[in-house]
């Protein structure tokens, strides 16, 4: 296997395994109610409770609001819905580099960029929201492991980049 070949298929194996994570990301925020339960109905037969108290304090609470709102104003799950479909539609945007990585290698650099936002983000909304603060450090470890696939990836680019444009197909000699 050429060098060139070997890199595009690193390549695609990294930026799969991405699209997956963050397609079954996005599919889990659209049942949260039903996950919420099933995960609680899971820890209290797992003993959580009696080892990680605030953990299971903080799944009861989170999943009594949702039922609230489920209950009483099942519209602001709506944004849940759309939280989940921003996730499919940037899962989307990374087939440009799986088709033309070179080309494409801004949608990567998006990636990151978006992966090292999270940090801020949970740090700031965090605490205006009310989410405990080991609450916000799981939710900034998914920037943090998002960006490793991506970092990979975009070294793998700059090396296919490196190697120059594959070279032209033999032209077919057509007889007249």
């Amino acid at each position: 296997m050429s060098d060139r070949a070997a890199l595009l298929k690193g390549i695609r194996v990294w930026l799969a395994l991405f699209v997956v994570c963050l397609v079954l990301s996005g599919a889990t925020a659209f049942p949260l109610v039903h996950e919420l339960h099933w995960t609680e109905s899971a820890l209290r037969a797992l003993s959580v409770p009696d080892h990680l108290p605030g953990l299971m304090g903080w799944i009861s609470r989170v999943r009594d609001g949702l039922d609230t709102v489920d209950a009483e104003y099942p519209f602001v799950l709506y944004g849940m819905d759309w939280l989940a479909f921003a996730h499919l539609v940037i899962a989307v945007a990374f087939y440009g580099p799986y088709r033309d990585p070179v080309r494409n290698i801004w949608v990567v650099e998006f990636g990151m960029i978006a992966c090292a936002g999270i940090v801020p983000l949970a740090l700031v909304c965090g605490p205006i929201r009310g989410i405990p603060f080991w609450w916000s450090l799981i939710d900034m470890s998914f920037g943090v492991f998002g960006v490793v696939p991506l970092y990979v990836v975009r070294r793998k680019i700059k090396r296919l980049e490196a190697l120059g444009a594959p070279p032209a197909p033999p032209a077919l000699a057509v007889s007249g």
